[in-house]
């Protein structure tokens, strides 16, 4: 059971998988610097207050739910755009890497294909 566990966890995806979630963790924490500290003061000042997270109504604080959906908002967009980007380099690996493999039945039936063909040609 352990050497089962072994080869799972040194497989290529879930190692991928555990980097690309450091770094998610990493980057969501860098959104959410910009979006408290840049984005929020700026819209609190169109708004007139001194912050957007203490908008509320009585008890509901929706001012830190609407700072978390232009949290989410944001994150999104950038994922969306880095998978764009990264889809661009996919596709043209994908293109130079397709080469048309024929099997040695095929080949030898076109063969006697154009064999056949020619000799027919040849006969009239």
């Amino acid at each position: 059971m352990l050497n089962e566990f072994k080869k799972f966890a040194m497989r290529g995806n879930v190692i991928d998988l555990a980097v690309g979630v450091v770094i998610g963790g990493a980057f969501g924490k860098i959104v959410s610097s910009l979006v408290a500290d840049i984005i929020m003061p700026i819209v609190a000042m169109l708004v007139g207050r001194v912050s957007v997270a203490d908008l509320a109504f009585g008890e509901v604080k929706y001012g830190v739910f609407l700072q978390s959906i232009i949290d989410f908002l944001i994150i999104a967009f950038s994922i969306f755009m880095f998978i764009k980007f990264l889809s661009r380099f996919k596709r043209k690996e994908e293109e130079v890497k397709v080469v048309v493999q024929i099997d040695k039945k095929e080949e030898l039936l076109a063969e006697i294909r154009d064999l056949l063909k020619a000799e027919k040609d040849f006969s009239r």
